[in-house]
């Protein structure tokens, strides 16, 4: 389902030597040095598994999810997913996957989210049947039943955290993406999160990939 074979990523970023002279010195010729965000990075994950990705902050994990999805192509090495290569293949590729960034909203702050879910509907070209049956299920399995109608600024973090990952799965895909899920939630609501992504995994058969620190 997923294989990375020797994963890097490098960034040039410019280097300054400190006070005015260092200032000028970088007008006329700028130094720069190579960072590295990922160092050959290998492994496989199955189909229907739940991989936790777990480092402290700066290790690399926004940078592996971002190659999975196709946002970022590394520098060396192989990933293949689904038989695509995501960076290659993008278009074709993201029909297959869903993802959700914890620190960034997919969903219209003001409207509520059948609005939202609407225009995923369109965006995924999702046909109308299909949108309707996957929106009952995920409605079912996620307890979205009284947050339909609900702008997500008027929801609680586990409220939107919840709202978003069904966002993510309208199209059904194969395959979904959490980077830090759940970043600023409390004990109780992580837990609450972490039961509903084991519901999820269970019930529409996805491969689930959960970075976390």
């Amino acid at each position: 389902m997923i294989e990375l074979k020797s994963i890097s990523k490098q960034y040039k970023i410019a280097v300054k030597e400190k006070g005015l002279k260092g200032t000028l010195k970088n007008l006329f010729r700028r130094k720069t040095k190579i960072v590295d965000a990922l160092k050959d990075v290998s492994f496989k994950i199955d189909e229907g598994e739940i991989v936790g990705y777990i480092g402290p902050n700066g290790a690399g994990k926004s940078t592996t999810i971002k190659i999975m999805c196709g946002i970022l192509s590394p520098t060396s090495g192989e990933c293949v997913v689904n038989g695509f290569v995501p960076y290659k293949q993008r278009k074709d590729y993201v029909k297959n996957i869903g993802a959700v960034f914890g620190q960034r909203a997919n969903l219209s702050w003001d409207l509520p989210i059948i609005d939202s879910y609407d225009l995923l509907k369109e965006i995924y070209r999702i046909p109308k049947k299909d949108y309707q049956e996957n929106l009952e299920k995920l409605t079912k399995i996620l307890g979205l039943e009284e947050l339909l109608n609900v702008p997500p600024r008027q929801m609680s973090l586990g409220q939107r955290m919840k709202s978003e990952i069904a966002g993510a799965l309208l199209h059904n895909p194969k395959i979904l993406f959490l980077d830090e899920p759940t970043i600023g939630l409390d004990s109780t609501s992580k837990l609450a999160v972490r039961e509903m992504i084991k519901k999820v995994n269970e019930e529409m058969k996805l491969t689930v990939i959960l970075t976390t620190h």
